[in-house]
């Protein structure tokens, strides 16, 4: 057959010297431990590198960097109380620009800290919570932070807002 002497054993294997440490870096790195008079060969180098980069290769649980689930309720409740004080107020109030101003500030900085929280996308409080600051942002951002929202849009934020709510007391 002709496959045969592809699947005989080689006869003879070639063995080189270990290679040794260039006295360079055995100095160097003896003279970098203090108190060390041993050397440190390179084998060793490599599995002290080695395991010092599979240790800081170690995934975080996520949960290490999320927000605690209390801070994320008591900061929606939060928004849901801005976003109906916001929208609720007089055309002719003189400080709705500056109200506009705060709750799309806040808005921001609520849906940048929470958009990247893979928990809380599922829930329900925050989808509702979400879509509801996205239509009034977008409300001012086409109109201006003095035009009124229309009837038929506040009562769908509104409505957003209360199942947000409702979602956020039930713990979804």
């Amino acid at each position: 057959m002709a496959c045969s002497s592809l699947l005989a054993a080689p006869t003879s294997l070639s063995s080189r010297p270990a290679a040794s440490p260039s006295p360079s870096l055995v100095a160097t790195i003896a003279n970098a431990v203090p108190g060390s008079s041993q050397a440190v060969s390179r084998r060793e180098l490599g599995v002290i590198l080695s395991s010092s980069v599979a240790l800081l290769l170690v995934p975080v649980p996520p949960s290490a960097f999320a927000a605690s689930d209390e801070e994320y309720v008591r900061e929606t409740a939060d928004m849901i109380g801005k976003l109906r004080i916001t929208i609720g107020m007089d055309k002719k109030d003189a400080n709705v620009a500056a109200a506009v101003a705060e709750l799309r500030e806040a808005s921001n900085s609520w849906v940048a800290k929470y958009r990247r929280e893979k928990a809380l996308l599922g829930r329900a409080s925050f989808r509702d919570m979400y879509s509801a600051l996205n239509a009034v942002s977008g409300h001012y951002i086409s109109f201006g932070p003095t035009s009124p929202i229309p009837a038929k849009r506040k009562t769908r934020i509104l409505e957003e807002v209360d199942a947000a709510e409702k979602a956020l007391i039930r713990g979804r």
